[in-house]
């Protein structure tokens, strides 16, 4: 038997099956489906307690050897995908080596190599101290999720590995902070032949935004900045943009923007908030949704031993624009690893995940935990 073909080919039904539920932050049945989906693949697992958890609407599930609050090893992995509108089915294709569709890279795929893998090694080696975790609110910043788990249900483990960020030889240990902000503006009502009678409220809105976004450009030259090839200087994306009016000749009164601003040390959150204030003025009202602080991560050193003795590449330590949820594992100061299968595309409909390196991920993990297994005397360590 090819055990390489056989694994490819679990692994991309798995990714497949899971990518064909759309689990986005506003189709709670369909996330429901997805955790079903996952608990019956948990269920074949034997000598494991599976525990379920809610906060917000926001399903959790752990999983854990019978017995054992905190395991050493515990996967952390999201089955939450953006959403696509117009899109009620989530279909994927297998084409040139790759899975392509909404969700495979990020991170349907990781989720199946993570099912995957924990199946496989409590089946070879009982009681292996080895979780797994799952959330359903990543996309939108994983308070009621991995936050939830680690600060209010005190879930702890020797190391955790999230399969959600970097790549394969590329092991994350630095993230950018990050800031979601609402901008709002009243304005006046008037008819849009004469604007002098109103105040047009995007308009007024449109001209902040730009000034604060022309603040974040200059950033990429100021001395925080670093315009390298990781691009390791702060950021500000406009990602929404509305206002109630429905006419096309009304000035509209009231107006709303959704910004996503990403930022590195030594600027805070705080410090972030000063800045955009101070930019738009105040006669926008600066709301902010979701804050996180840059985030310092110190990976095993054994595991980065691991992937690049069965890559045969030289492993690098990178930083990332992209936040996870270690930020919320490591201020317990637990080492998080951080890296992925090939994977690009990520939130467009064209994602894909390369299927090769699933299973070599797959191998990278198996190789990292049976060996930490193993010198640990396959003794169960309590944190």
């Amino acid at each position: 038997m090819n055990h390489s073909k056989d694994l490819n080919e679990r692994l991309t039904a798995l990714t497949r099956d899971l990518a064909l539920i759309p689990s986005t932050d506003a189709r709670p049945e369909e996330r429901r489906r997805c955790f079903e989906f996952c608990l019956n693949h948990l269920d074949a697992v034997h000598g494991v307690t599976i525990r379920e958890f809610e906060k917000n609407g926001y399903s959790s599930i752990v999983a854990a050897p019978n017995g054992v609050a905190h395991p050493d090893i515990l996967f952390c992995g999201h089955l939450d995908v953006v959403e696509h509108p117009g899109h009620s089915r989530y279909l994927t294709r297998v084409e040139d080596g790759r899975i392509f569709g909404p969700g495979v890279g990020d991170m349907k795929g990781g989720l199946a190599i993570m099912l995957e893998l924990f199946h496989t090694l409590h089946q070879r080696h009982p009681g292996i101290s080895l979780g797994l975790a799952i959330t359903s609110d990543e996309e939108r910043g994983g308070e009621s999720g991995v936050r939830y788990l680690f600060e209010e249900e005190n879930i702890r483990c020797g190391v955790a590995i999230i399969p959600d960020g970097g790549c394969l030889n590329r092991i994350i240990v630095e993230e950018k902070g990050i800031l979601h902000l609402r901008l709002r503006c009243e304005g006046h009502a008037a008819h849009a032949a004469r604007p002098w009678l109103g105040k047009n409220a995007l308009e007024h809105l449109c001209d902040a935004v730009t000034r604060l976004r022309r603040r974040f450009m200059d950033f990429k030259t100021d001395d925080i900045g670093d315009a390298g090839d990781d691009h390791w200087y702060p950021t500000c994306a406009t990602t929404l943009l509305n206002t109630p009016n429905t006419s096309v000749n009304r000035i509209p009164s009231t107006a709303e923007a959704m910004l996503d601003i990403r930022f590195t040390p030594p600027l805070t959150t705080e410090k972030v908030l000063k800045i955009v204030r101070h930019e738009v003025g105040e006669t926008v009202l600066a709301e902010p949704m979701i804050s996180a602080e840059p985030t310092h991560l110190s990976p095993d050193r054994a595991f980065v031993e691991v992937t690049s003795r069965v890559t045969n590449q030289k492993t690098e330590l990178v930083r990332s624009s992209g936040g996870s949820d270690a930020r919320f594992i490591c201020k317990f100061g637990i080492p998080v690893l951080i890296s992925r299968p090939l994977a690009g595309e990520l939130h467009s409909e064209d994602e894909w995940i390369d299927i090769g390196s699933m299973a070599t991920y797959h191998r990278i993990c198996e190789e990292y935990i049976t060996g930490r297994w193993k010198n640990s005397g396959g003794k169960i360590t309590a944190y």
